[in-house]
């Protein structure tokens, strides 16, 4: 991973931000979020299908944090 917990909150975090940190390609980040039902759901700027898409900062941590707890108990 790029990056230390860096955000806070309820602050969103763009599709392609949250990309950058996790290392993934968009078609990676798809991957995971169908393999992953843990991983958090975006939310969406609109109705349209190409509408962008935001996650919650708190929400993307929680799940990074319990994915370390989880390779750390093994």
């Amino acid at each position: 991973m790029h990056s230390t917990l860096p955000l806070e909150g309820n602050m969103l975090i763009s599709q392609s931000k949250l990309q950058t940190m996790l290392g993934k390609s968009r078609s990676g980040l798809y991957r995971l979020l169908k393999s992953d039902p843990e991983f958090p759901k975006p939310i969406k700027s609109g109705i349209d299908r190409r509408a962008r898409c935001y996650y919650v900062a708190d929400e993307v941590n929680a799940w990074l944090l319990a994915k370390m707890k989880e390779r750390d108990a093994v």
